[in-house]
């Protein structure tokens, strides 16, 4: 049931859940960390809608922004390429947060995922199509559209969504849960799962990540500037304090990469000492936001969502 509204609107959805109040949670085969690799496939508008809310390009006041579209457009002419190369040396699971605009436009992008058999994450139509703004059933059928686009592609509709462009609406988690959608990255608000209510169906939460995420830290992006290297080797510095946690209680560690930062010459070696320094230090499972959320459904969730203070909500 759908609590009352709290303090905070945003407990209608997230709750209180302090780490050391939680069951210890074990990952199947002795892991300690949960690894989940997301590559970003996205496609930019070259003139994208207006939304009042946000500008898709905001280093110019008008569009065309022809260095913002040529940034993004090369990680799907060159940048995954090169990543592909990594990729398929480790051999690990990837999740794709995917527009499915871009593999509507470059067949060549989603043969290569279509091969792969990569996880499918709902990341909207175009990474310039915005939910703030949308109307009820405008969302509804914007995740319905995406989620046939997708099923036409790879044969079945993404479990899961990651808000394009890092937009959400007070809607969102309703409409996704009611059309049968499990989990979502949305939320970056832990180190392991979280249920999240949405009307009378509750999805997990998966965490994604904003320190681990290429375009927050090189060059280019949005705060930081530094790159690869520094990219790698807090990566692994990650890894290895999730990891002695995780002998407690199993943790969710995400590395989302985005072909147009990480694909660059310059730094496609850091993706490589990314996974091979895990892989050295151990205690990994290489894995998909879609297998963690059913893993934590089978093993956690229902006492987790009622060891959660929804505050304002009946707790009997």
């Amino acid at each position: 049931m759908k609590p009352e509204a709290g303090q905070d609107p945003v407990w209608d959805h997230v709750g209180i859940s302090a780490l050391p109040d939680r069951a210890p949670l074990m990952l199947p085969d002795g892991s300690t960390v949960a690894v989940n690799v997301v590559v970003n496939v996205e496609h930019y508008d070259y003139l994208p809608p207006k939304n009042a809310y946000k500008n898709p390009y905001p280093s110019v006041p008008a569009h065309p922004d022809l260095v913002g579209y040529s940034h993004r457009d090369y990680g799907n002419r060159v940048g995954l390429w090169r990543m592909l190369d990594v990729l398929d040396e480790f051999d690990i699971p990837v999740t794709c947060s995917l527009n499915v605009a871009a593999v509507e436009l470059y067949p060549e992008v989603r043969q290569a995922v279509v091969d792969r058999k990569w996880s499918i994450m709902s990341h909207g139509e175009y990474n310039t199509r915005l939910l703030y703004g949308l109307s009820y059933q405008e969302e509804w059928d914007l995740h319905a559209q995406v989620a046939e686009r997708v099923t036409a592609v790879f044969g079945e509709a993404p479990k899961g969504l990651l808000g394009p462009s890092f937009t959400a609406s007070t809607n969102t988690y309703e409409i996704i849960a009611a059309q049968g959608m499990d989990y979502t990255m949305d939320w970056f608000v832990d180190d392991q799962p979280f249920p999240i209510r949405a009307s009378d169906r509750t999805l997990v939460g998966v965490p994604y990540s904003r320190e681990l995420n290429d375009a927050f830290i090189m060059p280019g992006g949005a705060f930081y500037g530094f790159g690869g290297d520094y990219f790698a080797r807090i990566c692994n510095d990650q890894f290895e304090v999730l990891a002695a946690e995780g002998t407690q209680s199993a943790r969710v560690m995400t590395i989302a990469l985005h072909p147009f930062y990480m694909g660059l010459p310059q730094e496609i070696e850091s993706l490589r000492a990314i996974f091979s320094g895990i892989q050295q230090q151990g205690g990994a499972w290489w894995t998909t936001p879609d297998r963690i959320a059913d893993w934590y459904r089978r093993e956690a969730f229902a006492d987790a969502e009622a060891a959660t203070v929804w505050p304002g909500a009946s707790r009997d």
